[in-house]
C-alpha cells in the first residue's frame, strides 16, 4: 500500500494530532513500516484456519492493501482507521462490496457471495441459514434487475434499507472490533462501541433471517 488512497473515499476522519499517535502505535508494532499478511493474521489470532477461512481473511487483508504490493503501510492503515471511526454507512458498505467482489470486476455474483459466506461459516460455526440459503435470500431481496449480479448501487441501496441484511454484512467482518485489537485498548480519543464482547477475528455471530 502506500499510495495514500483512502478506502474511506479520501475522507480524513482522524485529526492530524491523533494521526501522529496512530503513527507511533503503528511504528512501534511494525518498525519496518510495513505489516505483512502473516502479521495481520497473528495480530487477530487467526492461525490454524482452514483453507476457506484463510481465503476470507486474505481477501480482507487485500481490501486494506490498496496498491496491492503485499503489505499494509501506515497510509493504508490510517485509511482503514478512518473507515472504521467515521459513521457514514455508505462508505462502510463500499468497503464490504469490495470485500465480496473477489475478482474486482465491479459486481458481485452468486458464486462470490456464496464462497464468502461459506468461509464466514467456517470461522463462526453453524448459522441459522446455510450459505446457499443466505445467498439466495440476498439476491431475491436486492438484485433489482434479476441478472444474477449485484452492482455497487444495488448493494448499497438494498443492504442499507434492510436492517437484517445490514446486520449480517457488518458482522461478516466486525471492523470496530479489529480496531480494538489493533489498539490493544490504547485508541487515541476515538469512540468505538465496546458493548459487545470481542469475537475471534472480529467476526460476530451471524444470525441469518429469511
Amino acid at each position: 500500500m502506500g499510495n495514500g488512497k483512502s478506502i474511506a473515499g479520501d475522507q480524513r476522519a482522524v485529526p492530524t494530532q491523533e494521526t501522529h499517535v496512530w503513527y507511533r502505535t503503528f511504528m512501534t508494532e511494525y518498525p519496518s513500516g510495513l505489516q505483512t499478511l502473516h502479521e495481520f493474521k497473528t495480530l487477530l489470532g487467526l492461525q490454524g484456519l482452514n483453507q476457506k477461512a484463510n481465503k476470507h481473511i486474505d481477501q480482507v487483508y487485500n481490501t486494506f492493501d490498496t496498491n496491492q504490493d503485499g503489505f499494509i503501510d501506515f497510509l493504508e492503515f490510517i485509511a482503514a482507521v478512518n473507515l472504521i471511526v467515521q459513521e457514514k454507512m455508505e462508505q462502510k458498505l463500499k468497503w464490504y462490496f469490495k470485500l465480496y467482489d473477489v475478482d474486482g470486476n465491479g459486481s458481485i455474483d452468486k458464486n462470490e457471495l456464496l464462497d464468502m459466506f461459506v468461509a464466514i461459516q467456517a470461522l463462526n460455526g453453524q448459522q441459522t441459514l446455510s450459505p446457499e440459503e443466505f445467498t439466495n435470500l440476498v439476491f431475491r431481496k436486492i438484485d433489482i434487475n434479476n441478472d444474477g449480479e449485484l452492482t455497487l448501487e444495488e448493494f448499497i441501496n438494498g443492504i442499507s434499507k434492510d436492517q437484517d441484511l445490514l446486520e449480517i454484512v457488518y458482522k461478516s467482518f466486525d471492523l470496530s472490533n479489529v480496531l480494538r485489537v489493533i489498539c490493544n485498548g490504547k485508541q487515541p480519543d476515538t469512540e468505538i462501541d465496546s458493548s459487545k464482547s470481542p469475537d475471534k477475528a472480529g467476526l460476530g455471530k451471524v444470525k441469518m433471517k429469511s
